[in-house]
């Protein structure tokens, strides 16, 4: 499960856990255990929040968070 940052319009940028990374066609983003970059809670949620649902025309752009699975990529190689 993928850790992103996601950047919604007129927001400060919303940290949480997605099952797959939405496809062009998409319309709509689920995002579990939402908070911000900090681990704190957002404060236009309800405590006991786990998910929510944004539609993507009011996401500006997603971070991906690197995670312990994936294998270092190399960009430039010098020989």
């Amino acid at each position: 499960m993928p850790t992103i940052l996601i950047h919604v319009m007129n927001e400060d940028p919303v940290m949480g856990e997605i099952d797959e990374l939405p496809n062009p066609t998409d319309q709509l983003m689920m995002i579990k255990n939402p908070r911000h970059r900090d681990g704190k809670d957002l404060h236009y949620l309800e405590a006991n929040v786990t998910t929510v649902i944004w539609p993507l025309t009011r996401v500006l752009f997603i971070e991906v968070m690197p995670s312990g699975d994936e294998e270092d990529i190399i960009t430039f190689v010098r020989e």
